[in-house]
């Protein structure tokens, strides 16, 4: 059975291990994504600071995301939530357990629950197929910014409700 929920700072250890095998691949390219050097403290934060969900398969957790809100302590570069912390557990790779989250973040979380517009979230401009994967699932290119971490940050937006312009 599968469950979403918000994640507690007693997920933390889980969520570590998840995140950095999750993000093992960032590594290997050399790309300087915060989550994929994560710390016990800094996913604490992370469950603290953000909105992070989890989602669970008979009590397992197997993915994971995070929203940083406009009034945040780490608010995204757009007035709407930003997707900032996504993680499958590489075990369930190519089973779409990734798209589930993402669609249950956009639909349930994001446009039912919060009323949201649209929903940002970025990447670096050297990973091989990220910017290409979003674009097939409806995001578009929305700005980039070099935040000083060895690639470009390219920043995309999704509409998730028909009244935004």
């Amino acid at each position: 059975m599968r469950n979403y929920r918000l994640a507690t700072e007693e997920d933390a250890e889980k969520l570590l291990d998840l995140t950095l095998r999750a993000y093992e691949p960032i590594r290997e390219l050399e790309i300087n994504f915060a989550a994929a050097t994560a710390d016990l403290a800094f996913v604490k934060k992370n469950v603290r600071n953000n909105m992070c969900y989890v989602l669970e398969e008979d009590g397992k957790i197997i993915a994971t995301a995070s929203l940083r809100m406009p009034w945040g302590p780490q608010p995204g570069p757009f007035e709407y939530p930003h997707i900032w912390w996504f993680a499958v557990d590489p075990s369930y790779g190519k089973k779409g357990i990734g798209s589930l989250m993402m669609e249950w973040l956009e639909n349930t979380v994001l446009s039912e629950t919060l009323k949201c517009p649209a929903v940002s979230l970025g990447t670096a401009d050297k990973h091989p197929w990220l910017i290409e994967m979003y674009e097939r699932k409806g995001y578009k290119k929305a700005g980039s910014q070099d935040l000083g971490k060895g690639h470009i940050t390219v920043y995309l937006v999704k509409k998730l409700r028909e009244d935004f312009q």
